[in-house]
């Protein structure tokens, strides 16, 4: 294997005190598109630090949002332009000053990339003077402050975008000085760089999969090394275990209309005529342990979770259920019709067995085990649950007709809006149950119209629960989420990682200028 090879071309010994060697997956893996923000770079399906590039605000310790470049930021009434002032002391590494004008051209740009981080609400950036940009959104999106939170900020005079990713330009706290593809990129940091330096003047990021990662941590290859579940009762001489939230929620989707011969735009069957009744959706998330599944399956490097985003700020407690409730989940499936009449184990309601499909990723053993442990635990309810190991492909296709083990874990709240906002079956997996209701629908809007990030908080929680109608297990139970599953980390003895802000496991590299060497 060519990358374990390149792991183990690094000396324990021969390395500074001040140099780096990690492997850390989550926080990157290794970008296809090269180190471009606007290609997914730092922002997207995980947001992390980018290293190279500056961002106008980032995370505290304690996950709220601060400044960065920015000073400060403004709204307008109408809640349709955001104004932001940063700062003038700020240079890329070739000398040049980072003015607004390197903003705006930065997310006039990320509209048209490829970046997963959705830019379709900007209508264009200004820049007003050296200091001060202007962002024109289409519609009210208070959730703004996340995309201005995690894109990396480029130069418009060195941006090309079919080469920067290679030899990309920031004023961050490192610079890139070399990236041997499939192997490992190398960072040195910049001298120049404006705020708080790291301790580290070196970093060597190894693109190594989880099990390689284990075989260099033990050689002492490396500093620190993301590790998979499945290794998380090793031990390694010098090295101590680390387990970190990212609140990243696993739970089964479920198809919330029913089967009346309806197709998606590329042809793929909606609705399921099981989980389309509340009853069933209820009666699971009443009886399934959710505790259990923690222990058994996470081995304990986790936490149970209710609605996706119990951790987050615009979670909402009022929107939990009591689980472990065997004896209360038949209950409300003998009250809704679900009776096992010819006593084979499966309940059936006029004709229809409680059976149902559940799709997962045959290539994570993680949501294999979570599936299993949820199908196991139905059978005692009289919900009998197959499981279909499968590539993406295969489980999109039947997303909106058979139930899926999904993972989401992005901090920006519109993805609510995207997850439970009534839509159409447009072949994407945000909303994959079709979930609908017009009440949900106005609270979500209404967040995305808030003045502030307070009143929107306030809107978010309520689409989760109202007291009488929500997405949350509380409410329509459109989801059965499971638990939430750790980061988990072998780290050298003698590295002091700081504190890593609220929920940051995905984004260990976060609050690199607090890592430093104590031995």
């Amino acid at each position: 294997m060519i990358v374990f090879a390149a792991a183990l071309s690094f000396s324990s010994t021969s390395r500074a005190a001040d140099e780096l060697v990690v492997s850390v997956n989550s926080h990157t893996g290794e970008p296809e598109t090269g180190f471009d923000p606007l290609l997914g770079w730092g922002c997207g399906h995980v947001n992390f630090e980018p290293l190279i590039q500056s961002t106008l605000f980032k995370s505290a310790d304690n996950g709220s949002i601060i400044n960065d470049l920015a000073t400060n930021y403004s709204v307008s009434s109408d809640r349709l332009t955001w104004t932001v002032n940063i700062r003038d002391d700020v240079k890329f590494t070739d000398g040049e000053k980072l003015t607004a004008k390197d903003v705006a051209f930065t997310f006039n740009t990320a509209v048209g990339s490829n970046s997963e981080l959705d830019m379709s609400n900007l209508e264009n950036a200004t820049a007003v003077n050296d200091t001060t940009v202007k962002f024109k959104l289409k519609k009210p999106q208070s959730s703004f402050i996340w995309r201005l939170r995690y894109v990396g900020i480029v130069p418009e005079h060195a941006y090309n975008k079919e080469t920067y990713g290679q030899n990309p330009m920031g004023s961050g706290p490192y610079k890139l000085v070399q990236w041997d593809k499939g192997q490992q990129a190398i960072f040195e940091l910049n001298e120049n760089y404006y705020g708080e330096k790291p301790y580290f003047k070196k970093i060597t990021m190894l693109f190594l999969d989880k099990d390689a990662a284990v075989v260099a941590a033990k050689a002492g290859k490396v500093d620190i090394s993301e590790i998979d579940i499945t290794h998380v009762n090793q031990t390694i001489d010098r090295y101590n275990l680390i387990s970190l939230s990212a609140s990243r929620a696993q739970g089964v989707s479920f198809p919330i209309q029913y089967d009346t011969g309806k197709k998606s735009l590329s042809g793929d069957p909606i609705g399921n005529n099981v989980t389309a009744d509340i009853a069933i959706r209820k009666a699971l998330n009443t009886g399934i342990n959710r505790k259990a599944i923690v222990e058994e399956v996470l081995d304990g490097k986790g936490d149970v979770e209710y609605t996706g985003v119990d951790q987050r700020d615009f979670g909402n407690s009022e929107a939990k259920i009591n689980d472990s409730n065997v004896e209360g989940a038949k209950k409300i499936l003998e009250e809704a019709g679900w009776k096992d009449s010819d006593s084979d184990g499966i309940r059936e309601k006029n004709g229809t067995k409680a059976e149902f499909n559940l799709y997962y990723s045959s290539a994570d053993q993680t949501r294999q085990a979570l599936s299993t442990a949820v199908s196991e635990q139905a059978k005692e309810l009289g919900i009998k649950i197959n499981l279909v190991g499968a590539d993406w492909d295969t489980i999109y296709a039947n997303q909106y007709s058979s139930a899926v083990l999904y993972a989401y874990s992005s901090v920006d709240p519109f993805n609510l809006y995207l997850q439970y906002h009534s839509k159409e079956a447009d072949d994407t997996y945000k909303n994959p149950g079709l979930y609908n209701n017009s009440v949900v629908d106005g609270y979500l809007e209404a967040a995305l119209r808030s003045v502030d990030q307070n009143q929107a908080t306030k809107y978010w929680k309520l689409a989760a629960y109202d007291g009488n109608t929500g997405y949350g297990p509380a409410g329509d139970a459109t989801w059965l989420w499971l638990v939430t599953t750790d980061y988990l980390y072998m780290v050298d003895e003698t590295l002091d990682i700081g504190t890593p802000s609220k929920n940051s496991g995905a984004d260990i590299l976060g609050n690199i200028h607090e890592w430093k060497r104590t031995d």
